[in-house]
């Protein structure tokens, strides 16, 4: 008899718990730094001067006590008045930021998108227009995964796509599974797609545009080189995708998704017995549609965010909630609005409380001010003086592998871009490499990193739309996540042969 336990892999919330405990322990080895900042003048993707805080690198100096000695602080085990002991991590987590960004806008952008497309589920005007889908596209369902593919890589590379991801994905995930395949290959074709777009972007004003305009390069430069990495890349992700949903079509009890997909299936074997799509349900799709256009024109002619897209899905939600009553869609009645709310929320709980302990991570390292003294500018510091003295091939590429790496404790493209290029822009100078080159440098180490650190909040609340845990994702996702880093390495070496500028 075999009484051997099978392997568990440890939850998402077990993972960033240990990390935290690393972090944690840091502070008791590195000393605090600290960077004198100063406020610069950029031209941004419209051509508008725009001003940012950077830090000034030679003006970094280590903490000392009165003594001459390097502090080092080490984290308290719990600290009052709102301080940040380690047993602090998840409140302080998900309190911190502004409804700009990470973490509380991030939460409250979740759990407002859950709400919303909990109302639209609450119509099964999704599930209906899915099965008409799948009847109409009989025998090509393999058609749908190039063009959303290029559709959300789009996305990415023109206006900055990443959080929006996570509401899409609440409406490709149950298509992708409904037409054999998995959970996974809905990841990849919403979430991963954007990434990939984000990373070779020529034009992206919330990434590539802010970092050419922090490292002094005319802004939209270098447009083909990075339209050819973009086609390259995203043609990789088409065919990668291609073949594993093919593979997992044939049979689907191979994906590590396969358990969690069960909730999803479920749903469709209820919707398949009574199936028919009516004028309501084509009104509650069309409403999706036109919010979609509109957030999108929000997007890139007002650089709408975090608040305006929040309240723009609520919109769609309510619109599609008055609908379904107005319709008795799926025999709807005005409460059921609210319940449909908070079912959805609740359902993305899990997801946006992640997103908050992740923030944790960086709250323990002592935040990411470049002014106030902290282990992460330490780490930052040191990280940068590895490209004296090197080759300019391997300076450029040690420079996509520590923008790969920092991207784990910043995640947010502007918060890095602002933190780190004006650290390597002038290494840049001194290592013989381009400006250019360490823009590039910049978004491809933040943009594809951005596939698997548990950190980001895009990426945890699409494995929460997707029910899958993070160490699952992890397992699948580490294959490709190599294959991307190779190739990103072999076009920072040929910039570099070329004097990308």
């Amino acid at each position: 008899m075999n009484n051997k336990k099978k392997f568990q892999t440890p939850d998402t919330f077990v993972i960033i718990f240990f990390v935290v405990l690393a972090a944690a322990l840091l502070t008791y080895l590195v000393p605090l730094g600290e960077f004198q900042t100063e406020e610069v003048t950029y031209t941004d993707s419209q051509g508008n001067e725009d001003t940012r805080t950077v830090l000034i690198p030679e003006s970094f100096s280590v903490v000392e006590d009165e003594n001459g000695n390097a502090v080092r602080e080490g984290v308290s085990l719990f600290e009052p008045g709102g301080g940040a002991g380690f047993l602090n991590y998840v409140f302080e987590g998900l309190v911190s930021g502004s409804k700009w960004g990470s973490a509380v806008g991030v939460v409250a952008f979740i759990l407002i998108i859950g709400g919303s497309f909990g109302i639209i589920m609450k119509t099964r005007a999704v599930e209906e227009g899915i099965l008409s889908v799948i009847k109409r596209t009989e025998g090509k369902e393999i058609l749908v995964i190039p063009i959303l593919f290029t559709l959300f890589s789009l996305g990415g590379a023109v206006f900055g796509m990443g959080e929006e991801a996570i509401a899409f994905a609440l409406i490709v995930i149950p298509l992708v599974i409904a037409l054999g395949y998995d959970a996974i290959t809905g990841v990849m074709i919403t979430y991963v797609a954007t990434q990939i777009g984000f990373a070779t972007s020529w034009m992206n004003p919330f990434g590539v545009a802010i970092a050419q305009g922090l490292a002094d390069v005319p802004v939209m430069s270098g447009t083909p080189f990075r339209l050819a990495m973009w086609v390259t890349f995203t043609l990789i992700g088409i065919i990668y995708t291609t073949i594993y949903a093919k593979r997992i079509k044939k049979d689907p009890t191979s994906s590590l998704s396969y358990e969690s997909d069960a909730y999803f299936r479920k749903d469709f074997e209820k919707t398949s017995i009574q199936s028919s799509f009516s004028l309501g349900h084509g009104l509650v799709l069309t409403a999706i549609l036109l919010g979609v256009v509109w957030i999108v024109w929000g997007v890139v002619y007002h650089a709408y965010y975090i608040p305006e897209i929040a309240s723009q899905f609520f919109t769609i939600g309510l619109v599609a909630g008055i609908i379904g009553v107005i319709f008795k869609l799926n025999h709807m009645g005005i409460n059921d609005i609210a319940d449909g709310f908070k079912t959805g929320a609740k359902d993305l709980v899990p997801a946006a409380l992640i997103v908050g302990m992740a923030k944790g991570i960086v709250i323990i390292l002592g935040g990411d001010d470049p002014s106030m003294a902290s282990v992460l500018n330490t780490l930052l510091f040191s990280a940068g003086q590895l490209f004296n003295g090197l080759p300019a091939e391997v300076s450029a590429w040690l420079m996509f592998a520590f923008q790969s790496i920092f991207n784990f404790f910043v995640v947010s493209g502007t918060g890095q871009a602002a933190l780190t290029m004006p650290l390597l822009a002038p290494l840049a100078d001194m290592a013989g490499v381009t400006r250019q080159v360490a823009v590039l440098a910049f978004q491809l180490g933040d943009g594809f990193t951005n596939l698997i650190v548990p950190t980001s909040a895009a990426l945890m609340g699409v494995l929460g739309v997707a029910r899958l845990d993070w160490s699952k994702w992890f397992k699948f996702q580490i294959k490709f996540q190599l294959l991307l880093f190779a190739l990103g390495s072999i076009f920072i070496v040929v910039a570099v042969m070329i004097g990308f500028y």
